[in-house]
């Protein structure tokens, strides 16, 4: 079990291109400086300056790891080999996210040098917050390249069959993380279907085609171009295509911030892709001094398909005793 004197802590990833700031809070990115086209460094993802912020609930999943099931799950119930589970309601009607971006992680590794990386560890014991099974779950952060940062989720299911799936919840603002909504970043999602919602944001059960729709970003578009069609703004989930690899990772997005030529591409070997554009972020007061409104980032969040566990045609996010579940992320930033 992790030690009970561990206390939340801001710990450092530098190659002397990318600056990363992660506590062992969430396992929760709280800064992330790369180069603009002109070599300037900016922070681009949106947080606080201090752990306290965080502590006290007042960020809404910034930069966190979401689990032990990411997105929402309809009325916070599912069934499993035969056995009925109650989650709590912490988005009415549904659950959203569970809890692990609530809890101090263990640091098991921090290597400075080339390659600097981080490892953390988590316990989830068997009935917390509801689900089955004791589940061991490490994250490591490692700064692979000077451009490219890479996240590593694991997960063992230790006695019974259990749900698992892991996100990041980073809020990306490429311009910088005080300079206002994300509506002229452009977005190329290479998903050439989503699934659908109800009207508490749960899929319905279609796999839709995105063509000729606001949700299709098959090729570059700006996010504000169709936003209005879409209600408060893009909160869904959209079916990641067998395209583009690299290391064995799938290309799921990229995204282009015009005003400072910065690119970010995302690869992954997640099935879906939760893409929000912060539609309930509304006057948060955060890293020096901004404050955060609707839109101010957008969250890609790479995942197994929202309410899988109740939808017996998605695919399936449950993970059997003895079996590791592995998610991983590769961030990769350029200026162009």
């Amino acid at each position: 079990m992790a030690d009970p004197n561990n206390k939340a802590q801001i710990f450092e990833l530098n190659n002397g291109n990318i600056c990363v700031l992660v506590t062992n809070y969430g396992c929760t990115i709280t800064s992330l400086s790369v180069p603009d086209k002109d070599g300037k460094l900016g922070d681009v993802v949106l947080g606080f300056d201090s752990i306290e912020p965080y502590l006290n609930g007042v960020a809404p999943y910034f930069g966190s790891i979401v689990g032990r099931v990411a997105n929402r799950i309809k009325h916070g119930k599912f069934t499993l080999n035969g056995v009925e589970y109650s989650l709590p309601i912490n988005n009415p009607p549904n659950s959203l996210h569970g809890g692990f971006d609530k809890k101090i992680w263990e640091v098991v590794e921090h290597e400075k040098g080339e390659n600097p990386h981080i490892t953390f560890k988590y316990h989830s014991r068997d009935g917390e917050e509801g689900y089955p099974g004791d589940v061991s779950v490490t994250a490591t952060y490692t700064l692979t390249s000077s451009t490219t940062l890479k996240l590593d989720m694991e997960a063992m299911c230790e006695n019974k069959a259990t749900p698992i799936s892991l996100a990041q919840h980073t809020y990306w603002n490429l311009a910088g993380h005080n300079s206002g909504s994300i509506l002229d970043h452009k977005i190329q999602i290479w998903a050439n279907n989503y699934t659908p919602v109800d009207q508490t944001s749960i899929p319905t059960g279609e796999i839709l085609p995105v063509k000729g729709t606001p949700f299709d970003f098959t090729s570059e578009k700006r996010i504000g171009d169709d936003i209005q069609q879409v209600g408060l703004g893009y909160d869904h989930n959209y079916v990641l295509d067998l395209g583009e690899e690299k290391s064995g990772l799938k290309h799921a997005a990229k995204v282009k911030d015009p005003s400072s030529s910065r690119v970010l591409n995302l690869w992954t070997n997640a099935p879906g892709v939760q893409f929000y554009t912060a539609n309930y972020v509304n006057g948060v007061k955060g890293k020096g001094g901004a404050v955060y409104g609707k839109h101010s980032g957008l969250c890609l969040e790479t995942q197994g398909f929202p309410n899988a566990i109740n939808q017996p045609n998605f695919p399936s996010v449950v993970v059997q005793p003895g079996d590791k579940y592995k998610h991983t992320m590769l961030f990769e930033f350029s200026a162009e």
